[in-house]
């Protein structure tokens, strides 16, 4: 074996700490080595299904250990895995599924339906196989049966610079694109995670955000590279993820902005005992401020760990660590994990910027993905000189601190002056009536493009644009200030918990033409 293999921790913690707790979920737990025993089981029976190596393996089902048992079986097996975004329509899905070449389908109960049309849809699928607790349904062969009665295989030891699997991006921009990432990718990122030494050996961590996602995804590879207990939930709910916490001591929870805006917000907030929390980790978009002094004061105890990332670097490039959380450092994604470097560039010429000037933000290490599948002029657009371009408008500081300013693309020209939308948001959520808000660029007969902010107001509580740009004006500058808004009751949200502004451009030039 040469190189870093996803199967490795799981072996070492098995000989370490065999009878310690692997996972927790719906009431069953699995110690080390059963889990161990278990994958291999699972890679026997996929195997027996015809699974062959560099065979595609999806899996489209909710979190589960059941859902952990199959990728590490996966890789056990010599094949690769793709995640599926439980979030997408049949199309997308299909879609997805037919351009990756996938030969094998994992569902569970909330999909098995969908299963059996995507099976008619995608002629290269052969086998529609059940990851469900119960016994099978449908006929299916069960993931469950063959972890119990499967033939135990040798793990292929795949690794290196092998591909893990295809993992397909939130689609926030556009299409969605399979990103291909390596063994050596995905444990190289978690590794640096780790090393920030926020998580141990004794860590019992909540798998709370969907697995198709780099994030938690990554997240799960770092506990399990240190051999931590993972409780897993399988689907968001924020009475659930209380509950988890307060009956299992969690003390490391992944809780994207949105999901921790949920908790926060929610009128049982105040009933559970959340003191074992340690280190909650956000991420995934740009927290408003007040969202995380909120959160600050609701768990005392516990320090906030951010991560900058994407799925193109196996999900972590920077971290901001709890001591990090002082002054105006709060506004940082942080400063690149031990396995990454940042540089930031003039999108025109190329060239690196001093210190403090904002550019494009790239990135590099052996976290990279290997390509786009199938996508060798998108692949050649975004990694270019060995660096991958990430799209992201940033600067660093005299201490190599990231400050993330906008996407590039979201950046909003007006009466020739550049406004970037996270500043304004951040402006807009300090008023005590709103609960959440994106800032786009509108077509302005004036002024070019204007700052439109789309706002969700607080229960029984009302704004006026005048009232809101007063208060904004205490922040920012009176040029960045929003000269328009609406207010909603929801904002259209990712599988990532991003906020989708391609929808609402699209929504508000659609009204634009109607006029």
């Amino acid at each position: 074996m040469v190189g870093m293999s996803l199967t490795q921790a799981l072996h070492r913690s098995a000989q370490q700490k065999p009878d310690e707790l692997y996972s927790i979920c719906a009431g069953r737990t699995f110690t080390h080595q059963e889990a161990l025993d278990r994958v291999s089981r699972i890679a026997g029976g996929l195997c027996a299904l015809g699974v062959k190596p560099e065979d595609k393996v999806a899996i489209l089902a909710q979190n589960s250990d059941l859902y952990l048992q199959c990728i590490l079986a996966t890789a056990w097996a010599d094949a690769l895995i793709v995640p599926v975004n439980t979030r997408w329509n049949r199309a997308e899905i299909a879609d997805s599924l037919d351009e990756a070449g996938v030969g094998v389908l994992i569902v569970d109960d909330a999909f098995v339906e969908l299963g059996h049309l995507l099976v008619s849809d995608v002629p290269g699928i052969a086998a529609l196989v059940y990851a469900g607790a119960g016994e099978s349904v449908d006929g299916l062969p069960s993931i469950d049966q063959m972890a119990t009665d499967g033939p135990v295989i040798a793990d292929a030891h795949r690794c290196g610079d092998q591909p893990l699997g295809l993992f397909y991006t939130g689609g926030t921009t556009g299409r969605s694109r399979g990103v291909v990432l390596s063994h050596n990718a995905v444990v190289t990122s978690a590794l640096g995670f780790a090393a920030m030494r926020t998580i141990g050996t004794e860590s019992v961590c909540m798998v709370s955000a969907p697995l198709f996602h780099l994030a938690q995804f990554s997240g799960w590879v770092a506990a399990a590279l240190v051999g931590a207990t993972q409780v897993v939930l399988p689907a968001f709910d924020p009475v659930a993820v209380m509950r988890l916490i307060q009956d299992h001591r969690i003390t490391r929870a992944v809780l994207v902005p949105t999901m921790l805006h949920a908790v926060l917000n929610h009128p049982k907030a105040g009933d559970f005992d959340l003191s074992s929390l340690e280190t909650v980790v956000y991420g995934g978009s740009p927290i408003a401020q007040a969202t995380l002094d909120h959160a600050r004061e609701f768990l005392p105890a516990a320090g906030f760990l951010q991560v900058y990332g994407m799925t193109e670097m196996a999900a972590v490039v920077t971290t901001l660590l709890p001591e990090d959380h002082v002054g105006d450092l709060t506004k940082s994604a942080g400063r690149a994990a031990p396995h990454a470097l940042i540089r930031v560039l003039d999108p025109g010429s190329g060239r690196e910027l001093p210190i403090g000037s904002v550019g494009e933000v790239v990135v590099q290490g052996a976290n990279m993905m290997t390509e786009y599948w199938r996508r060798p002029e998108e692949t050649a657009g975004v990694i270019r000189g060995g660096w991958l371009h990430t799209g992201d408008a940033g600067y660093l500081d005299e201490r190599g601190y990231l400050f993330i300013v906008d996407r590039v693309k979201d950046m909003i020209v007006s009466g020739g002056e550049n406004v970037y939308s996270v500043e304004v948001e951040n402006a807009v959520a300090k008023h005590p009536a709103v609960s959440q808000v994106a800032v786009i660029g509108v077509p302005d007969d004036k002024w070019g493009e204007r700052v439109h902010a789309i706002v969700v107001l607080r229960p029984e509580m009302s704004l006026e644009l005048g009232e809101l740009q007063n208060s904004c004006r205490q922040t920012i500058a009176g040029y960045k200030c929003p000269r328009s808004m609406t207010v909603v009751d929801s904002l259209p949200i990712s599988p990532a918990g991003k906020i989708l502004k391609r929808d609402l451009r699209k929504e508000f030039d659609a009204l634009s033409l109607q006029r």
